[in-house]
C-alpha cells in the first residue's frame, strides 16, 4: 500500500511539474501577447461590467446574471487555496513565490477569458431548458473531438466527487470548527451535509443565490481583516514588498525556521499554488460562465477573467503580505496554522486571529463544495443526460456526509492527479480554437469602436 501511495505521489509530482505548468502559463502568455495584453487594457471595462446593473439585468439567453455566474465560479475557486495554499507556497518558495503567483495570475486572466468566451459561444440548452456549457461542449462542437470532451468530463467529475469539491474542503471545515469551537466531527459533518443538500438540490438558481450573497460578503470580511493587519504593520510594508520582489529573482536565504529556497523553487511553488487557487486553464469556471444571461461571449469572457483578479491579485496578495509583514513565514508553522499565527501577531490578539482564519476557511470551503457540486452536475448531464443528475446529487451528498471521518491521503493524491489531468484536454481545446477566440475578440472591440465613433459623430 505504501509503495502504491509513493507511486501515486511520483505521478502527481510529474503531472503538476514543469510540463503542465509550462502548458498552463504558456497558453496564457500566448493569448496575452496575441491579444496585445488586453486583460490589463480592458480590466477597468471588465470591472465596470461586473458591477453594472444594466449588464446584470441582461435579457440575453441564460439562467443567471453575469454577476451570479461569476460568483458561482468564485465560490469554487475562493477556498482553502487562498489561505492554506498561499502559506504553503511561501513556506516552500519564500516571499518571492508571491511575485510568481502575481505573474501566473496576469497570464491566467487571459486563459480564463479565452475558456469562458468559448463556453458561451458553444453552450447548448438541455432537456430541462437550462443552459449547459464548458470545455466538453467546445471540445465536441467547436473542435469536433467527442472523446476528448468525454475525457474532460470524466476527469472533472472525479475532481468534484473526490478532489477539490469534497474531502479537502470538508476536512478544513471540520478541523476549523474543532479548533475554534471544540465542535465534534459528527455534529459539524451533519450540519454541513444538511446545508449542502438544501442548497444543491435547488440547482443552479439556488447555488447562484447563495454564492451571490456569501462569496462577496466573506471576501470583503477577509480582505478587511487582512487590511487591518497590514495597516497595523504599515511600517513593515515597504520592506515586505522589496523582499517579495528581490527574493523572486535571487532566492531566499535560510532564516529562523525557514530552510531557504532557490529561484526555481519560488517560481514552481508560486505558479503551482497560484494556478491551483484561481483554476485558470483547468476548465472549471467555463461551466458556470455558460449559465450567464448574456448576449455576447466576449462580455462574459471579460466578466469571468475578473475572477482570477479577485482570487489571486487581491485575496492571495492580502494573505501573502500578511504572512510576510508579521514574519511568520520564517517560523516552524505551516498551512492554516501559519496564517492563524500571522493574524494573532498582526492584530495583537490570540483570540481574534484564530476565529477570523477559521471562519474564513469554513465559509470559503463551504462555497467551494457548492460550486464543485454544480460543475459535477454539468459533467453528469453531458455524459449521461438529465437522468443522471439526481443519482449524482445523492452520491455527492453521501460523500459530504462521509468526508468528515475520512483522512485518506491516497484518495487526495488521486484527486490531485485527476485535477491536473482535466486541464490537459481543456488547454488542447483552447489552443485548437485560438483563431475563434481572436476573431470574436477583434470583432467585438471593432463593433464597440464603431458604436463609439457613431455616438461622437451624432453629438457633433
Amino acid at each position: 500500500m505504501n509503495t502504491f501511495h509513493n507511486t501515486l505521489v511520483t505521478i502527481d509530482n510529474f503531472i503538476w511539474g514543469p510540463p503542465l505548468l509550462i502548458l498552463l502559463v504558456g497558453t496564457g502568455i500566448y493569448f496575452t501577447f496575441r491579444l496585445r495584453i488586453f486583460q490589463l487594457r480592458h480590466l477597468p471595462t471588465a470591472l465596470k461590467m461586473v458591477f453594472s446593473r444594466e449588464e446584470n439585468q441582461s435579457t440575453g439567453k441564460g439562467d443567471v446574471s453575469s454577476f451570479a455566474a461569476l460568483c458561482t465560479a468564485l465560490s469554487a475557486t475562493i477556498g482553502t487555496g487562498n489561505i492554506v495554499g498561499v502559506a504553503t507556497a511561501i513556506k516552500l518558495g519564500g516571499p518571492g513565490a508571491l511575485f510568481w503567483m502575481w505573474l501566473a495570475a496576469v497570464f491566467g486572466m487571459a486563459t480564463k477569458y479565452a475558456e469562458c468566451l468559448l463556453a458561451v459561444k458553444y453552450r447548448k440548452t438541455d432537456s430541462k431548458g437550462e443552459m449547459v456549457g464548458g470545455p466538453m461542449y467546445y471540445l465536441e462542437y467547436g473542435m469536433g473531438n467527442k472523446w476528448l470532451a468525454k475525457l474532460f468530463a470524466l476527469f472533472a467529475l472525479g475532481v468534484a466527487c473526490f478532489g477539490i469539491g469534497t474531502f479537502p474542503q470538508i476536512n478544513a471545515i471540520v478541523d476549523s470548527a474543532q479548533l475554534t469551537m471544540n465542535a465534534p466531527a459528527w455534529l459539524t459533518g451533519g450540519i454541513l451535509t444538511v446545508l449542502v443538500a438544501v442548497v444543491t438540490l435547488g440547482g443552479i438558481q439556488s447555488i447562484a443565490k447563495v454564492a451571490e450573497k456569501v462569496v462577496p460578503t466573506m471576501a470583503v470580511i477577509y480582505v478587511v481583516s487582512c487590511a487591518s493587519v497590514l495597516i497595523m504593520q504599515a511600517e513593515a510594508l515597504p520592506a515586505a514588498f522589496q523582499l517579495v520582489i528581490t527574493s523572486a529573482f535571487t532566492g531566499t536565504a535560510a532564516t529562523g525556521g525557514f530552510v531557504g529556497a532557490s529561484i526555481m523553487l519560488a517560481i514552481q511553488s508560486g505558479v503551482a499554488r497560484g494556478v491551483f487557487s484561481n483554476e485558470s486553464g483547468l476548465g472549471s469556471a467555463p461551466m458556470a460562465a455558460a449559465a450567464a444571461k448574456t448576449d455576447s461571449c466576449v462580455k462574459q469572457g471579460l466578466v469571468s477573467m475578473t475572477g482570477t483578479f479577485f482570487d489571486t491579485v487581491i485575496i492571495c496578495t492580502m494573505t501573502g503580505l500578511t504572512l510576510v509583514v508579521t514574519g511568520v513565514w520564517q517560523g516552524d508553522a505551516a498551512g492554516a496554522l501559519m496564517t492563524t499565527q500571522a493574524f494573532a501577531i498582526g492584530l495583537g490578539s490570540e483570540q481574534i486571529g484564530p476565529y477570523l482564519v477559521s471562519i474564513g476557511l469554513m465559509f470559503f470551503a463551504f462555497t467551494t463544495i457548492l460550486g464543485w457540486n454544480y460543475y459535477g452536475e454539468r459533467c453528469v448531464t453531458y455524459l449521461f443526460g438529465r437522468k443522471g443528475v439526481l443519482p449524482y446529487k445523492i452520491i455527492f451528498i453521501s460523500l459530504v456526509a462521509s468526508g468528515a471521518y475520512m483522512h485518506l491521503d491516497t484518495i487526495w493524491v488521486i484527486a490531485d492527479i485527476v485535477n491536473g489531468l482535466m486541464a490537459i484536454p481543456n488547454l488542447i481545446g483552447l489552443i485548437a480554437l485560438r483563431h475563434i477566440i481572436i476573431e470574436e475578440t477583434h470583432l467585438f472591440f471593432s463593433k464597440q469602436k464603431e458604436t463609439e465613433n457613431e455616438q461622437v459623430f451624432n453629438r457633433i
